[in-house]
């Protein structure tokens, strides 16, 4: 079977608000999806106050035949969203201190940056129309691949005593005996 690939350009929009700690001056949090967005560099969209939105940048929206088990489990969770990272800029003089890097809705992969913990990650709902757009190429391309256990091999692994202790030193009974077994028990 061949692998499908589809994309669509998604706008990533940012929000920049006044920390609420001392030790952060800024809170930064990915709050909107511009599907078929155009190209963009941290333009802009609304400012009140001292809170300012950004269209961020666009970033391609991959989906391919080989993940679809991981839009799946997206689609189902209670609100279904794509996953952003943004790193942190590179250049310390670079006027936004991050840059967005990846979109995906693989939940799989989103785990995977999760779990980094590298850079500014956020799980932002998706609108109807991307759910759909999702949905259907899961439909086509989705493959139910069944269970399959795997069997042990035949080696016998168990046969080496590594770990007995130091043998240098004398051992009324085996090292792996229950505590609270004294060595006088159950001799004689």
């Amino acid at each position: 079977m061949a692998l499908e690939r589809t994309s669509m350009p998604i706008g990533i929009v940012v929000r920049k608000s006044p920390g609420v700690t001392r030790w952060a001056a800024w809170s930064w949090k990915v709050t909107a999806l511009l599907p078929g967005a155009g190209p963009a560099r941290w333009h802009e969209i609304r400012r009140e106050g001292e809170t300012v939105e950004y269209h961020a940048a666009t970033l391609p929206l991959d989906l391919w035949s080989s993940d679809t088990e991981g839009y799946r489990a997206t689609l189902s969770s209670r609100e279904p969203g794509l996953l952003v990272v943004l790193r942190s800029a590179e250049d310390p003089a670079s006027p936004m201190p991050w840059t967005p890097v990846l979109v995906t809705a693989s939940a799989y992969e989103g785990q995977d940056y999760m779990d980094s913990g590298d850079g500014l990650i956020e799980c932002v709902p998706m609108p109807a129309g991307l759910i759909g757009w999702i949905g259907d190429f899961v439909a086509a391309h989705h493959v139910e691949t069944p269970f399959v256990k795997r069997r042990r091999d035949r080696a016998r692994v168990g046969t080496v005593e590594e770990g007995r202790g130091d043998p240098r030193i004398r051992q009324a009974a085996d090292v792996y005996r229950a505590p609270g077994h004294s060595s006088r028990e159950g001799t004689g």
